[in-house]
């Protein structure tokens, strides 16, 4: 079935390239299912050798990604992750998609979906959505959400950057996309690792519309005397 699901949830793509930094789709991935989304995943190449490298997952499935999350675990859903929610109804909302299958639904224009992000989106995936080029399912999924007007979000990982790299994101930029570096800041006096990544996770929440719990936002401070 094509439908979207209801407006308090939603249905998203989560596209996980080869550069480093494998810590932020997971966390993502474990909000947006935790939230009630539904999210089509898709991983490249050196996407998959980068999550083995850096996360030690051997399987994209529920289980090798966030083991956590599995049906058989009896924790209960964070309050940050979408209070009542159903952790047995979690592997039914994430649908795996091999790369080389670019005749996948999400590489369809009428396959509806709240917005599409590669995370972390490396210099080639970069260049290869900037030129237009649909040779594998990742990219083509990103062409069809800029031709559709649909948010595309690239959370760029690699520094410094070339020359080529500025002018792609140009080109993404003015195409329709929002490039979206993981430069996390520092002005909430993170604690942890993991205070980093959840900055860089909230901020694409916040560009998708999807409400958390993620401690990103600047409050201010009271001016003093």
């Amino acid at each position: 079935m094509n439908r979207e699901p209801s407006s308090a949830t939603g249905r998203f793509v989560l596209g996980i390239t080869g550069a480093s930094g494998a810590a932020y789709p997971l966390r993502l991935l474990e909000l947006l299912l935790r939230g009630g989304h539904e999210v089509h995943l898709v991983v490249s190449d050196y996407g998959r050798r980068l999550l083995a490298d850096e996360a030690g997952v051997r399987a994209i499935t529920l289980e090798g990604l966030l083991p956590g999350l599995a049906p058989s675990t009896d924790s209960a859903p964070a309050p940050e992750s979408g209070r009542g929610r159903d952790p047995g109804a979690l592997p039914g909302r994430l649908i795996v998609h091999p790369n080389k299958d670019v005749g996948a639904v999400i590489a369809s224009g009428s396959f509806l979906h709240r917005g599409m992000v590669v995370l972390p989106c490396s210099s080639a995936s970069l260049g290869a959505i900037a030129s237009g080029s649909g040779s594998n399912l990742l990219t083509r999924a990103a062409m069809v959400c800029l031709k559709e007007r649909r948010p595309l979000i690239l959370c760029h990982r690699e520094t410094p950057l070339s020359l080529i790299d500025i002018e792609n994101m140009r080109t993404v930029t003015l195409a329709g996309a929002t490039v979206c570096p993981t430069n996390p800041g520092f002005y909430l006096n993170p604690r942890s690792v993991e205070d980093l990544v959840d900055f860089i996770v909230g901020k694409t929440l916040d560009l998708l519309g999807v409400e958390h719990g993620l401690k990103t936002r600047w409050e201010g401070r009271e001016k003093q005397d």
